[in-house]
């Protein structure tokens, strides 16, 4: 029987609700100096703002070395209401400082992730439910290849789904035949993120005929200039018979982008994405997206 494993423990896969599937309450980066999600009351507003606009969950894709903060993660949810899977895994090389990428060579990887979703984080006694990792522009270097290698190695251990960052919506199929060819990962414990920013439907079909899951994320990340796109391509897919491949999330990754600080932030998938692809391909199929989708992309058969 599969559950989804959130900070607070294992779920049944209908008990997560109405799920912005990729989001983050806290991550920082060298690559995004100043602009650091790090404010616990700020994560608790953002979520209690989520909540009030019909949200019951949050998948937070912020993975090791990129401050997830997982100590405070059963707090928010148990004073906000909303439910929490955070993430293991690690993202590109650039977000790290070198000396973090050294203390983890060889087997380590695979032997981290195991950790982190099985006995939990450090020590937090707060589990992962997800492995996160990245691709490059259009192509895979050596770190993700390292790194999917592993996270693919941990999912055949757990049975953890892996979430993966496309940079600049790219390289998904790449990804693919790493994980799911070379690696036998099969496709549906699979979410690729960020297909928005590269709205390429030939691409998309490939990609949801490996039985892969579809995430279609960031709006409230204002210079993609692709994102008037998204409904369009959502249609495309669900027309094509992959409408039960799909996912939709936030991915807030800067102070500014949060509701709470004058950004759209998380309610804004509620309070304008939810009625705008509902115009594209209907009310019925939204609401699965939003509040049946996540469950069964998340849901394990945990080892």
């Amino acid at each position: 029987m599969r559950h989804v494993r959130t900070v607070l423990g294992d779920i049944r896969p209908d008990e997560l609700g109405v799920c912005d599937a990729h989001d983050h309450l806290f991550l920082r980066s060298p690559r995004l100096p100043g602009q650091e999600l790090d404010d616990v009351p700020a994560a608790r507003a953002e979520l209690a703002a989520f909540r009030a606009a019909g949200g019951a969950a949050v998948a937070q894709w912020t993975p090791y070395g990129m401050g997830r903060r997982a100590a405070d993660l059963p707090a928010l949810s148990r004073a906000t209401g909303v439910r929490i899977v955070c993430a293991t895994g690690l993202h590109q090389a650039a977000h790290y400082d070198p000396e973090v990428l050294d203390g983890l060579s060889g087997g380590r990887l695979a032997e981290l992730f195991v950790t982190e979703l099985t006995e939990g984080i450090g020590t937090t006694g707060v589990r992962a439910g997800l492995i996160k990792v990245a691709g490059g522009f259009h192509g895979l270097d050596a770190h993700a290849r390292r790194t999917m290698t592993a996270a693919a190695e941990a999912h055949h251990a757990t049975g953890a789904p892996i979430a993966v960052h496309l940079e600049l919506g790219t390289g998904a199929l790449d990804v693919l035949d790493l994980l799911c060819g070379e690696s036998g990962v099969p496709g549906e414990r699979v979410i690729l993120g960020h297909l928005n920013r590269s709205p390429d439907p030939v691409v998309h079909r490939e990609a949801a005929a490996a039985g892969c899951w579809l995430a279609f994320d960031g709006p409230s990340r204002a210079h993609h200039a692709t994102d008037w796109r998204m409904p369009e391509a959502v249609r495309a897919l669900a027309e094509a018979g992959f409408g039960d491949r799909l996912l939709l999330g936030g991915d807030t990754v800067t102070a500014g982008a949060r509701s709470v600080d004058g950004g759209p932030g998380m309610p804004y998938l509620l309070r304008r994405v939810r009625r705008r692809l509902a115009e594209a391909v209907g009310t019925e199929l939204v609401e699965r997206i939003l509040g049946e989708h996540p469950g069964r992309a998340f849901g394990a058969d945990w080892k």
